[in-house]
Order: C-alpha cells, then structure tokens, then sequence
C-alpha cells in the first residue's frame, strides 16, 4: 500500500507545481488539493491499523513529503504537518482516538503545540483558555492539538500538556500572510474557557518518556517512536524537498538555455559548482535523516530501549539537514542570477519558502548542537524534542 501512496504522489506532483504559483500569490491551497491528498492515503500513513490507517515506516512517509515538497512548498509542509499529526493522535487515551475516527475516519488535527493555553481543572477534565498565533492547517481542519500549562488551583504552572479540541468549540483567528510557505493555512486558534476531558488530553512527559496512555492500545513499533524524532523531522523534511524542488527547477532551466557553454572560468562555472554542492548537501540531510529514522524504527520494533546517544543524534542531524537544506537553495538562488529573481517563479518562491521554515523552533540548529554536545560531555539532557 506504501509504494500506492508514493505512486499516487508521483501522479499528483505535476497538479502540484501547476497550481504552487497560485498557492503562492492567492495564500491558500485549493480544496481539490487536499480532497487530492486525502485520497491518495498519504494522511493515513502514521494512523493506526484499526482506525483505517496503514502504520507505514516512518521513512515511507517523510519520503512522500519530501515528493510533495518539491512540487510545492506550502503543501509540501501542510501535508507533513497534517500528516503526522495522527500518529500524536495515537498515543492519546483510546477514547479520544475513537471520538475522532468513528465520527470522521478522513478527519485532519492541524497543530498549535505553543504551550500558551492554560488548563484548569474541573470536574471531569480541563477548561482550556488561550490564543495560539499559528495553527498549521487551521484552515482546513477540524481537530487541533493544542498545548499548555496545567495549573494549580493558585494559578501555578505545574506540567505542560496537549489537548484534543474541535475546532468547532474554538475560534480560527487572523489571517495567514507571511514571506514564505503562503499556502499552508496556518491561522491563529483561540479557545475561551473550552471544556476538554481528561480523556482528551496527555502530559508531554508521558510522550517523551513513552508511557503515554495510547501505547497501551497501538502496540505497533510506529508508536514506540520518540516524538523528538517524529514531530522535528515533520519540520526538516518539507524544506529538504524544496530544495530538491529548487535544484531540479534550476537544472531543467540551465540545460534549456542556449546560451549555455561548456566551458570553464566563467559564470557557467559557477552554476556547475553551485549544483554540485547544492545536490551534495541534499544527499547528506537524506542520508542522515533516513540512517536515524531506519535505526529508531529498528530499536522500536525489537522493542528494546533506544539509546540516548541515537536520539541526540537524530535530533543533531535533523537540524543540522535543514540547514544543509536552506544552504543548498541559497547555493541555487546565488548561482541563477537574473532568472532567479522574478517573484513567483520556482526557485525564488522556494527561497522564500525553506527560509521560512528554518526559522521554526524545531530547526534551531545550534540549539540542537548544543543538546547533542550535552549528551557527548556527559551532562544532563531534558528536552521535549529529543
């Protein structure tokens, strides 16, 4: 079923980079695109067997997001984000997970992890208040998964958690209008006093530490897998496909020009090397994400404990494969000159794409650098993304 779904990707790309232009200008992906990604099965890659999802290898999935990125940026990244939200979903409370799938079995759970909310308990659960700033794929879901601070009863932040909400029992807020990945719907949430039950929400400490109550229920490898590696690779792997995206734009137009010489010294040179190394960098963030992904998924399916060192690890190479990546399309915008510069074509609208991005939490690389030097020197490591 997995090589179906990349199957059908490949058959939607050209669609893709048809319409990316309009998603760029318009700020929006049109509703034939998701009916068109819904379809294809990519959204039930990471959903468990019984709710009708596949349970794909995780490198199965981000492959087909990377596919789809280098049509289009923007639904390139909706649909990871998106994409991997079931599989958080997974890990909830069984309850919630059939509140979801028996009602709506192609239901799509955008995302607002900021843990901005505050939960205060009342009887049977939480009341959540709070105002998320960006919501990927707010404009299209109807769940979200949205974070906070549970509180005491004087006002004291005592955990951090994410809740399961309708977005029908929140306000979608604002518009998206940003300088890159225009398309992705991306707008603010804002819940006034919602009522969440327990059963609906789960302590990011149980997720990192993976005794989240879900795991009781979908005991497959898939949900054995650190949400570090899971949610920060949601984040590198679109912008690893934009800059292939980028580099196979930039080839096709050089080989199309006439004008082009064989020769050394000149500005053709710099073209040849500016490929070279953009396709190298790529290689390399593929490389490492696909060497990390294959080792945890193997770790979870013998069921043993996955070493710290492998996390740090994964964690290290996924930033540091976005930055590979965003260097890469710098390399590509340098070297194409003049026909890089017209707004909306391919390679601008890419830039502007990878660099917006790289500027999420997740992607901060020294800050990834820095855990992974902690772990390498023996110091203590507590972070949600490892």
């Amino acid at each position: 079923m997995d090589s179906e779904i990349a199957e059908a990707v490949r058959t939607l790309r050209p669609t893709l980079a048809e319409r990316s232009a309009a998603v760029d200008a318009d700020g929006a992906i049109p509703d034939e695109s998701i009916t068109a990604l819904v379809e294809s099965g990519l959204f039930r890659m990471l959903r468990p067997r019984w709710s009708g999802g596949l349970e794909s290898d995780p490198v199965d999935f981000y492959d087909a997001v990377r596919s789809i990125s280098a049509a289009c940026g923007s639904t390139g990244w909706l649909a990871s984000i998106l994409g991997v939200s079931p599989w958080h979903v997974a890990l909830f409370d069984e309850r919630a997970q059939r509140e979801i799938w028996a009602a709506e079995p192609d239901a799509l759970i955008c995302s607002a992890y900021a843990p901005v909310g505050r939960f205060v308990p009342v009887e049977g659960g939480f009341e959540l208040t709070g105002q998320w700033r960006i919501a990927t794929g707010s404009a299209h879901a109807s769940w979200g998964l949205m974070g906070g601070a549970l509180v005491a009863e004087n006002g004291q932040p005592m955990d951090l958690a994410t809740a399961l909400v309708p977005l029908s029992e929140c306000r979608v807020t604002g518009t998206w209008d940003a300088v890159g990945l225009r398309g992705t719907g991306s707008r603010g949430l804002h819940a006034d006093r919602v009522f969440v039950p327990s059963y609906r929400t789960l302590r990011n400490y149980d997720v990192v530490l993976r005794h989240a109550p879900g795991q009781k229920f979908n005991t497959g490898p898939l949900y054995r897998m650190p949400y570090g590696a899971m949610y920060s690779t949601s984040v590198s792997a679109p912008i690893i496909g934009t800059a292939e995206g980028c580099l196979d734009a930039f080839v096709a137009r050089v080989r199309g020009d006439s004008r082009l010489s064989f020769g050394s010294g000149g500005p053709e040179t710099a073209q040849q090397v500016a490929v070279g190394r953009a396709a190298s960098e790529i290689d390399a963030a593929v490389l490492q994400m696909h060497r990390n992904l294959r080792e945890l998924h193997d770790c979870a399916r013998r069921r043993v404990e996955i070493p710290m060192q492998l996390r740090l690890r994964t964690r290290r190479d996924q930033a540091v494969g976005t930055e590979r990546a965003v260097n890469s399309v710098d390399s590509i915008f340098a070297a194409a000159g003049g026909m890089g510069l017209r707004r909306g074509n391919p390679i601008e609208r890419a830039w502007r794409d990878a660099h917006t991005g790289r500027i999420h939490l997740s992607n901060d690389v020294n800050a990834a650098l820095e855990l992974y030097g902690q772990g390498a020197l023996g110091l203590p490591v507590d972070d949600m993304l490892v």
